[in-house]
């Protein structure tokens, strides 16, 4: 983040893709932050309200989730543009993804802001809930009953959010499998012919993107089943806390 700050004050044009790459670090170092804010010490050392430090900080936490997954798709898809021939459908679109790439962006901070703004009213201080809790989120935040069929709702409806981006990352990613896989079969025998024993670079950037998709969707998969879980067991115990925060995180 800071590489791609002092970039921009020394007077370097920033490319699509530096600005993706910045929102991501930013986003995924505010998901640190709200990992360490979780753990006990810092809770008790903040001297503002429970209510206000569970709402801030489980809002913030599920925002930044939200980005993470969508500027990941939105980088995965500016990339498959970028490797695109000028001849085929998606090469129209090259000079306009350089143009429009901090509208998406924004609308993504819109999209996710609004989103999980929920939120602010769903969840509550553990102590200051006076109904029987119906979703305990570790020690400080929980549901109570009369919101617990609105928060199903609005899982489901963050689910197929993700499910959206995530599926559109996979399409790209194998959209630039296939150039790649095209391109090494055009140029095979310039390969046949070289005397490097070396793997070629296309089915060595095939085997990156498919390490990091496998990697990232899987890592999603795991985020899944813990949360629908925690919503049958209406429960988030401290260890599965802490395995989603790890996974999250991941």
């Amino acid at each position: 983040l800071l590489f791609r700050i002092l970039m921009l004050f020394l007077g370097h044009r920033p490319k699509p893709h530096d600005l993706l790459t910045g929102n991501l670090a930013l986003v995924h170092i505010l998901m640190l932050l709200t990992m360490l804010f979780f753990s006990p010490g810092p809770f008790e050392s903040l001297r503002f309200q429970n209510d206000v430090k569970c709402k801030a900080l489980f809002y913030l936490s599920r925002v930044m989730r939200g980005l993470s997954i969508c500027t990941t798709c939105l980088l995965s898809m500016l990339q498959a543009v970028t490797i695109s021939p000028s001849s085929s459908w998606l090469g129209r679109f090259k000079q306009k993804s350089r143009r429009y790439v901090i509208h998406f962006l924004l609308f993504l901070w819109i999209l996710n802001l609004s989103f999980s703004s929920n939120l602010l009213f769903f969840t509550v201080a553990a102590s200051n809930v006076t109904r029987p809790q119906v979703l305990s989120f570790g020690k400080y935040c929980s549901i109570s009953s009369p919101r617990y069929l609105r928060w199903i709702l609005l899982f489901m409806m963050i689910q197929v959010r993700d499910v959206c981006f995530v599926g559109g990352m996979l399409l790209s990613s194998v959209y630039m499998v296939t150039l790649l896989f095209r391109h090494q079969r055009r140029s095979q025998h310039l390969h046949n012919m070289s005397l490097s024993p070396s793997i070629s670079p296309e089915k060595r950037a095939t085997q990156i993107i498919l390490l990091l998709v496998s990697f990232f969707v899987v890592m999603y998969w795991v985020d899944l089943v813990i949360s629908f879980c925690t919503i049958v067991l209406l429960a988030y115990g401290p260890v599965m806390l802490g395995v989603q925060t790890l996974v999250v995180n991941a």
